[in-house]
C-alpha cells in the first residue's frame, strides 16, 4: 500500500519517523565569482526583501542574480571613476605633482562612486 503512495504523489522520498518527506535540490548554477557588491545584495535582499531573497533561492537563480550583480557593479565603478577623474582633473600629472591631493580626490570619487552603486543597484 505505501509503495503505491509513493507512485501516485511522484519523486522520490525519505522516510522520517511516520512521515514521507520529498528530497527536494537545487538545480545546479553556474559558479561565477561574487564579489563586495553582491555580498552587499544578498545581505540587503536578506533583511529587506526576504520574499525576493526566498524566490531567488529555491528557483535556484540567486548565485546568477549575485554573479549579475556583481559584474555590472564593477563595470559601472571602473566607468564612473574614469569619468569622475577625467571630469575633475585627477591625471598622472597630479599624481606624480602632489600625490597626497591625488589620493584624496581619488578616495573621494571612490566613495561617491560606491554611493552612486548602493542606490542604483544594490539597495532597490
Amino acid at each position: 500500500m505505501a509503495k503505491t503512495i509513493f507512485e501516485q504523489m511522484g519523486g522520490t522520498y525519505t522516510m522520517q519517523g511516520d512521515y514521507c518527506l520529498p528530497d527536494l535540490t537545487l538545480p545546479a548554477e553556474d559558479e561565477r565569482p561574487i564579489g563586495v557588491w553582491s555580498q552587499r545584495r544578498l545581505r540587503y535582499l536578506k533583511q529587506h526583501h526576504k520574499i525576493l531573497y526566498c524566490n531567488l533561492l529555491t528557483s535556484g537563480k540567486l548565485h546568477s542574480h549575485l554573479a549579475d550583480v556583481e559584474e555590472e557593479a564593477q563595470s559601472l565603478s571602473l566607468r564612473l571613476v574614469k569619468n569622475y577623474a577625467e571630469r575633475e582633473g585627477v591625471t598622472k600629472k597630479l599624481k606624480a605633482e602632489n600625490p597626497m591631493e591625488w589620493v584624496r580626490r581619488m578616495n573621494n570619487i571612490r566613495e561617491r562612486v560606491n554611493e552612486v552603486i548602493n542606490a542604483e543597484m544594490i539597495f532597490i
